[in-house]
């Protein structure tokens, strides 16, 4: 007898639940990462079960979580460039990604209000680094239906050990004046961006002074080649990472305990919109919009 009344109240609670209630709050959540992008909307909307609805009236991959419907775009790499109608395009420095998630039904009536939640998550592809700390400009997300996210990534510009460019060296980067004219790996990396995305260095140059266009500098890379043959541009736009290595050197007439400020101007390529590798053979080389200005800090130290 109590398993049978048991059994009766589960009943009588399914039957009291019933459908869902529509909930016709015109609103959309939108997370925007580095390689994902997660919509969400309230459960039900207009009467609508999560199987009648399809991102990019394509995928019906929405699933319950937590009062909503979620949607997610799993990957913004160039394989998956159309995911579920996903569309994407690049309007100088921005770049933008659309898509929608649209009501179908093929019953013959339709009792329910068509809804067609559009969203779209926007980001610049410029970073300003200073002084090796991380300072990011933090990309917005415009959402139709009053929404917002956020996107967040990184550069850096980093010293390494050798041409290998496995071992990062630790602030602060010291050269003694025994070691002028060794060799220097330097290198700017993009850490959580989808492998679509490719670090190119535009120009870089080193200067006495913490001041991006001081008067005194010194050139190392221009339009993305060495300025001379003991530059050495390892990779260019071809990963999430740029290297180079140059000669150690100290500017003139400045105090026995100086500093070397290197410079470089930089941006994010999307390797679906543009070719991003940078070759030098013929000099000539495609330039996009001018990004963000990394800095680093280079003691020079008499012993």
């Amino acid at each position: 007898m109590v398993t049978l009344a048991i059994y009766l109240l589960v009943i009588l609670a399914r039957a009291l639940a019933g459908p869902c209630i529509p909930n016709k709050a015109d609103v959309i959540l939108v997370y925007c990462y580095p390689k994902t992008i997660i919509t969400r909307i309230p459960e039900c909307p207009y009467g609508w079960e999560v199987n009648q609805l399809a991102l990019g009236g394509i995928c019906y991959n929405g699933i319950h979580d937590s009062g909503y419907y979620q949607f997610t775009i799993p990957d913004l790499s160039p394989k998956n460039k159309s995911y579920c109608g996903t569309q994407s395009e690049f309007k100088n420095p921005m770049y933008h990604f659309y898509n929608s998630i649209i009501s179908n039904d093929s019953s013959v009536i339709v009792k329910s209000q068509p809804v067609n939640y559009s969203f779209a998550c926007t980001y610049n592809a410029n970073y300003l680094v200073n002084q090796a700390a991380f300072d990011q400009r933090v990309a917005t997300v415009h959402v139709k239906n009053g929404s917002s996210g956020s996107f967040e990534s990184q550069l850096s510009l980093n010293f390494y050990s050798n041409a290998k460019f496995s071992s990062i060296k630790e602030a602060p980067f010291v050269v003694e004046t025994s070691e002028i004219g060794s060799d220097i790996f330097a290198g700017v990396e993009a850490k959580g961006l989808s492998d679509r995305f490719k670090v190119v260095l535009n120009n870089c140059w080193a200067t006495p002074s913490s001041e991006y266009f001081y008067q005194i500098h010194w050139p190392l890379i221009s339009k993305g080649c060495a300025t001379d043959y003991s530059i050495l541009v390892h990779e260019n736009g071809k990963t999430n990472r740029a290297t180079f290595q140059f000669n150690a050197f100290r500017f003139r007439n400045i105090p026995k305990l100086s500093k070397v400020w290197l410079h470089c101007e930089t941006h994010v390529c999307d390797s679906e919109k543009f070719s991003c590798p940078v070759t030098c053979d013929k000099r000539k080389q495609r330039v996009e919009q001018t990004g963000g200005v990394l800095v680093a800090e280079i003691t020079v130290r008499s012993e």
